[in-house]
Formats: C-alpha cells, sequence, structure tokens
C-alpha cells in the first residue's frame, strides 16, 4: 500500500492552536488524505485544520472520542481507503512516526498499536491506569501489549471491520482491543514517543476504572 491508501484520522475537541501544526507536520510525511474530525468543538478547530490542508467532517455537538474515530473511519472506508492511521489532534504523537505503522500494515498485520515509552513524563495516573488495564488485557483476552490506551494505532480495512466499536468515549481503546483478541487478530506493537502538554487533560481515573469494567464485561457477554 502506498501512502495515498491510507487515511490519518485525527479527533479533535477544542484543539484549534495545535491541530494545524500536526496536520502540517503529517502532511509532510507524504499523506494526502488527512481527516481530522470536530468533535463539537466551541473554538475554531475546523477551520484551523481546514486552512492546513485537512478535510474536515463536523459532529454538530460533542460526541466523545470513540464516536470521533468510528465518524472518521466510516468515512474513510467509504471512500477508498486500504487501511486508517490514528494519532492524537493535541501533539502528542510524532508524525514522523506514522511509516513504523505503513510498514507494519505492509507487512500483513490487521492492528497496529504505538506503546508510549514509560517514563517520568508520564502523570502518575496514566502510568498505574494503564498497567491496570494491560494486565485485564493479557488475563482476559491473551494478547501481550504494553500500552493499552495509546491513541496512535493503526488498522487495515479488514482489522477495522472486525473491531468496529460501539463504544463512544475514552472506552474505545479497550474496546478495540477486546474485540481483536476476540477475533484473533494479528497484531503488533512497537515504541513511539510521546510529549505530555498538559496531564491533566483527556483519560480520567474514572474512564480508566470504566474500561477495566468493560474490558471484562465484554470478556463475559460477548
Amino acid at each position: 500500500m502506498k501512502p495515498a491508501d491510507f487515511f490519518i484520522i485525527l479527533p479533535a475537541y477544542n484543539e484549534h492552536v495545535r491541530i494545524g501544526p500536526v496536520v502540517r507536520a503529517v502532511r509532510k510525511q507524504g499523506f494526502t488524505n488527512v481527516l481530522v474530525v470536530d468533535d463539537g468543538s466551541k473554538d475554531d478547530t475546523s477551520d484551523a485544520a481546514k486552512r492546513a490542508g485537512a478535510t474536515v467532517l463536523t459532529h454538530i455537538v460533542n460526541l466523545g472520542k470513540g464516536a470521533a474515530m468510528k465518524t472518521g473511519a466510516d468515512y474513510a472506508v467509504e471512500n477508498g481507503a486500504k487501511a486508517i492511521i490514528f494519532l492524537d489532534s493535541d501533539g502528542q504523537h510524532r508524525p514522523e512516526e506514522l511509516p513504523l505503522f505503513v510498514d507494519k500494515l505492509n507487512k500483513g498485520y490487521d492492528i497496529v498499536f504505538g506503546s508510549r515509552k514509560r517514563s517520568r513524563h508520564m502523570p502518575f495516573i496514566r502510568r498505574t491506569g494503564n498497567l491496570v488495564i494491560t494486565k485485564v488485557v493479557h488475563w482476559f483476552y491473551k494478547m501481550d501489549l504494553r500500552d493499552v490506551t495509546s491513541g496512535y494505532r493503526g488498522m487495515s480495512v479488514k482489522g477495522y471491520r472486525k473491531v468496529r466499536w460501539e463504544s463512544s468515549d475514552y472506552s474505545v481503546e479497550g474496546e478495540m482491543i477486546a474485540r481483536a483478541g476476540k477475533n484473533n487478530l494479528k497484531y503488533a506493537e512497537f515504541e513511539i514517543a510521546t510529549i505530555y502538554h498538559d496531564k491533566y487533560k483527556g483519560m480520567t481515573i474514572f474512564a480508566g476504572m470504566r474500561i477495566v469494567f468493560n474490558l471484562i464485561w465484554w470478556r463475559m457477554t460477548h
């Protein structure tokens, strides 16, 4: 697959400051299909993304990260994507690492996960929560992943159809893994860099607890 076969999807909420540089950095890697899903932002996220060269889909109201990711993925599949890659719109991921995902997907993996480096810069709540969730995934789904909650991940269209989720919030990443495990998808994981701009933004301890509960519930009921 060539770069033109990939859709790069960025779910965004009130990211007018950072979205432009992220989109431009993605395009600099040679990707022309850059899709921003503005999830009901109250600022000019959409305009900033368009000025940077992205295609923008807009939710009238905030529906949650999972809903934004699904909106983007469905659009990509409908418009000829052969594979999709998600990354956060706030600059926490390095677009320069996109070719690593392309390489793995071109080697036949159904789903590919970016694993954030564990360091003192990772907020304590995220580090602890990720460790707990990782253990649950290993016990219940027999998948050996180091970073379950990283938003930097890619998948083939075949993989997406197998893991297409119902979660509208941050539980999306856990549900995606649960479905990948249940369907025995071929997966890969490799280390990525991560920059933490705001330790309080994103997943909370309550969201982490919900992910753990949902992972166990999905395993028992599906």
